[in-house]
């Protein structure tokens, strides 16, 4: 007998299913980056290039206001920049 998987996937690279991030909504995220924080949709192979869509429309259809929805990640810049010869074979930066 074949028995088929009942879960409904929003993100297939970290297998987070609906019910999951309609519970995150529910615990107060708002964002996609919250809800990406607290079930790791978005962090697989794709980096969230499905279910971030998926992601907002439940979070409108929850009735997050649109502009809270969108909210994106901000580029993050390395802590300590280190100069481009530093990354060349035999440059200065050789361990």
């Amino acid at each position: 007998m074949l028995v088929m998987n009942s879960k409904e996937y929003i993100c297939r690279c970290e297998e987070v299913t609906k019910e999951e991030v309609l519970q995150a909504i529910r615990e107060g995220k708002q964002t996609l980056k919250s809800i990406k924080r607290a079930t790791r949709a978005g962090m697989g192979a794709c980096q969230g290039r499905t279910c971030s869509k998926l992601i907002t429309t439940l979070l409108l259809r929850e009735g997050v206001p649109e502009e809270e929805a969108l909210e994106l990640d901000k580029a993050r810049f390395p802590l300590v920049p280190i100069p481009v010869s530093s990354l060349e074979i035999g440059g200065e930066g050789d361990v």
